[in-house]
């Protein structure tokens, strides 16, 4: 681990990310099911492109939105997942702090743009459903490409907010990172700086931009929930349910996870349960997104 001397402090240039198990004896185990997951979340969400691309019934603005999501999927996937691969197969998992803070800023980056297209998949649910002699006429392409290119600009914002006040910060604590990748709470608990502006930040841009999509993911579902129980087919009813039961369920894993992980970032005595918190946002969303 390398060390160098600055003012009253020895800062650490490398950490030991302390993966999810100490015991040597499952490490290939963990490897081998890691990997499996990640091939399958992979190969899922790029045969979900593929059916896009080749399939002309499904250029619509719903597929359109999903292939989006299916892109992010891959993308924050694989920040994080084929490190922790490599990591597995060595017995020192060493990595710099510049790179930590890199990985910190794709992973945020590519789950807050995931959480603004979550957003605006509901949205687009609720004018499918509710209005849908309107559909094409306000979700016309234009709209739909301004909608993605507005979660983009939304994650990269967010995630250098965090970013520019994490490189502020001196990380001088010889702890390990208790997790298996570089993320915002980790670091926060390894620096011996004041952490309190970036706590704060965690809190307020949590509550702010969290609260703000989450009440535009789900409010449309009052609405969509009337339209769909007045209409007197069953087997319509349960198809119209059906399509947004999974992306009902995506939220929901997305944001527990993501509120049991930030907004308890200021406490330091739940490692084993965080690392436990992380992997359901790292793989399992993006193997649910098959059922959308």
């Amino acid at each position: 681990m390398l060390i160098v001397q600055k003012g009253n402090h020895s800062q650490y240039l490398q950490y030991v990310l302390a993966g999810l198990s100490d015991l040597p004896s499952l490490q290939l185990p963990l490897f081998l099911v890691f990997l499996l997951i990640y091939l399958i979340t992979l190969t899922g969400n790029l045969l979900i492109l593929l059916l896009i691309f080749t399939d002309s019934h499904l250029h619509t603005p719903m597929y359109f939105f999903l292939g989006t999501l299916a892109c992010l999927d891959m993308s924050y996937s694989s920040v994080t997942v084929p490190r922790m691969l490599f990591d597995l197969l060595r017995e020192r998992k060493i990595i710099s702090v510049p790179a930590c803070i890199t990985q910190t800023y794709f992973f945020l980056c590519f789950c807050g743009s995931e959480m603004a297209v979550l957003a605006v998949m509901s949205y687009d649910r609720y004018i499918a459903i509710c209005r849908p002699l309107h559909y094409m006429q306000i979700m016309s392409w234009n709209v739909c490409v301004q909608f993605v290119s507005i979660t983009l600009v939304f994650g990269a914002v967010h995630s250098l907010v965090h970013v520019v006040f994490l490189t502020k910060l001196t990380f001088c604590n010889p702890n390990d990172l208790q997790s298996f990748f570089c993320d915002l709470p980790q670091l926060l608990h390894v620096s011996c700086s004041d952490t309190f502006i970036n706590v704060l930040l965690v809190f307020l841009l949590g509550i702010l931009f969290g609260a703000v999509l989450l009440g535009i993911t789900f409010y449309p579902y009052i609405t969509i929930s009337t339209t769909v129980l007045k209409i007197p087919s069953k087997h319509t009813r349960a198809k119209a349910f059906s399509t947004c039961s999974s992306h009902l369920t995506v939220v929901s894993i997305f944001y527990t996870t993501a509120l049991f992980n930030y907004l308890r970032s200021n406490m330091n005595d739940h490692y084993a349960e965080d690392k436990v918190a992380s992997v359901p946002v790292v793989f399992i969303v993006g193997i649910e997104n098959y059922e959308n």
